[in-house]
């Protein structure tokens, strides 16, 4: 069965299930009271509209002396209430039934097992309660008539003229129904006591305390339980109520509307707190992002994994290009990505050194930054929420960025072409310097042995032996040279696009642990101030 609502808002469906969202997202954010009273309301919408929804339930509330008793004996046309004048005479509540098939479960669910059945008229569905008194010295009567307050569909005040203005019944119980002005009725009885040139005086002036309440448009009737002066007014607006059969729904609307104002001066709408995120959900603050980022990679050793970057292209460079006859001392040295466990987009952990205590102490700082920054438009306590997401995550950041950078492909791993080129022309001239070796030591020995020589071919006036043996050392140091500056450019170039990829990772991992539940938190909040708007609307 659908739940009415009013015409101006949300149907009260929507409003239950709005509230009840915004009281599970409040969860661990807000006060316990609150929270409460939320759930409260819509687990007491849900029993009330399992109930009847023919009968409305009136009570009839006041305080000692105000003839509450009498005027419910004048409504029901009987004697059922004692009348008292100095003292409370009302213990426990009764109920007045005009139509009582079907009312059996909702007084019940009132916990009122005082009835009395009243013959029939006009009155289909009104269930009229008679409350102790509110200010009774009996603690009893006070928690019965709290209780019952805050259940009944529709409230009748009834005032007297000595007590109309207490500060007791105002602060206590008016003005914080304030938001159930379509629920409340407010009786001025015992005018008869008055001047009649005085009773439109007083009900002026109750008006004006009333709507000092919040409460300017309830309706405030002069009513005289004792000669029967307006006693029909009240008992029409009453029928008028409960024809329509729409108290319980207005009733409950106005729960929810309290409800959701306590969660909203738990935490009230911060402007500005969506600025932080945008529509995909990506925090915005890019100072702080940076900042963070920068942070990070410090932790994280980035500087020194790309300067290894470039030492190892510049060490596997020359161990492949470099001058044969020496070369292999290259091979003696550590290659420093291996000497750090990197391999490029292993899954091993690292080697890499430990954060420092000034590194570590960055981090924390730019995570706080960034939490103080995101809650920068968030009310207290919410905003302590939103920081402690932020650093929710701090103690996994050192596993998470030593494994990302251990994951991350550095792109060492591709040997370049040239190498292979630069390598073979190396091997070609150190070949052409053996022969040359190899040719001047057979002419030596032939020398040696006093056996005639060969003719022996010049390159202009230098013997071929000698130009292979010392133009092939002389080019093999060169192209070597040549080849160490090549190297040396070819290790900046790769290093740049390590430092991109391992930015990248950084970046992701603060993303994960830091971002995402600073941002998740911030929409949880956007979320729950939405839901409060509706459930209040």
């Amino acid at each position: 069965m659908k739940l009415l609502g009013r015409k101006a808002g949300p149907p009260l469906d929507d409003r239950l299930a709005a509230l009840a969202e915004a009281a599970d997202l409040a969860e661990g954010r807000l006060g316990a009271a609150a929270i409460d009273r939320a759930r409260d309301v819509v687990d007491r919408a849900g029993v009330r509209r399992s109930l009847s929804v023919e009968h409305t339930a009136v009570a009839l509330a006041g305080a000692t002396g105000s003839g509450k008793s009498s005027l419910f004996n004048a409504l029901t046309g009987t004697d059922l209430a004692e009348v008292g004048v100095t003292r409370p005479t009302t213990a426990h509540a009764q109920a007045a039934l005009w139509h009582p098939a079907g009312a059996g479960p909702l007084l019940d669910w009132l916990g009122v097992p005082l009835r009395h059945t009243v013959a029939d008229r006009a009155a289909s569905g009104l269930i009229l309660l008679d409350l102790p008194d509110h200010d009774s010295i009996e603690l009893s009567h006070r928690l019965e008539v709290d209780r019952l307050v805050g259940v009944v569909d529709l409230l009748v005040w009834v005032l007297d003229p000595q007590k109309y203005a207490d500060a007791a019944v105002h602060e206590r119980y008016l003005r914080p129904l304030a938001r159930h002005r379509d629920v409340t009725v407010v009786v001025l009885n015992q005018i008869d006591r008055l001047p009649r040139r005085s009773v439109s005086r007083c009900l002026d002036d109750l008006r004006r305390l009333l709507a000092a309440d919040g409460l300017w448009d309830v309706p405030v009737l002069g009513v005289s339980a004792r000669t029967g002066e307006g006693v029909a007014e009240l008992r029409a607006v009453l029928d008028k109520r409960v024809s329509r059969r729409r108290a319980w729904a207005s009733r409950l609307a106005a729960d929810a509307a309290t409800a959701a104002a306590m969660l909203q001066d738990s935490a009230a709408d911060g402007a500005g707190s969506g600025d932080h995120v945008r529509q995909d959900g990506v925090f915005a603050d890019r100072t702080r992002t940076r900042e963070l980022a920068r942070a990070l990679e410090q932790a994280a050793a980035v500087p020194v994994v790309v300067r290894a970057v470039a030492k190892a292209h510049r060490h596997r460079a020359v161990a492949a290009t470099g001058w044969p006859v020496t070369r292999w001392m290259r091979r003696l040295r550590p290659d420093p990505l291996r000497r750090l466990r990197l391999s490029g987009g292993g899954d091993a952990r690292t080697s890499l050194p430990a954060a420092t205590s000034v590194q570590v102490a960055a981090v924390e700082l730019a995570v706080r930054d960034m939490g103080a920054a995101a809650a920068a438009g968030v009310p207290e306590p919410w905003a302590t929420s939103v920081r402690h997401a932020a650093r929710s995550r701090t103690p996994e950041l050192a596993d998470a960025l030593d494994r990302a950078v251990a994951t991350t492909s550095l792109g060492v791993s591709r040997t370049p072409r040239w190498w292979r080129a630069a390598g073979a022309l190396q091997w070609l001239l150190t070949a052409a310097m053996a022969a040359g070796a190899v040719w001047l030591a057979v002419l030596f020995v032939l020398d040696y042995l006093l056996l005639p020589r060969p003719p022996t071919p010049t390159l202009d006036r230098v013997p071929w032996p000698t130009v292979l043996l010392a133009g092939g050392a002389v080019a093999g140091v060169l192209v070597a040279l040549l080849c160490r500056v090549v190297a040396w450019l070819g290790g900046r170039r790769r290093a740049r696009k390590a430092a991109r990829a391992l930015r990248a990772a950084v970046e992701q991992v603060g993303n994960e642990l830091v971002i995402a539940p600073t941002t998740a938190e911030l929409a949880r909040y956007g979320r729950f101030v939405e839901r409060v708007a509706v459930a209040g609307s």
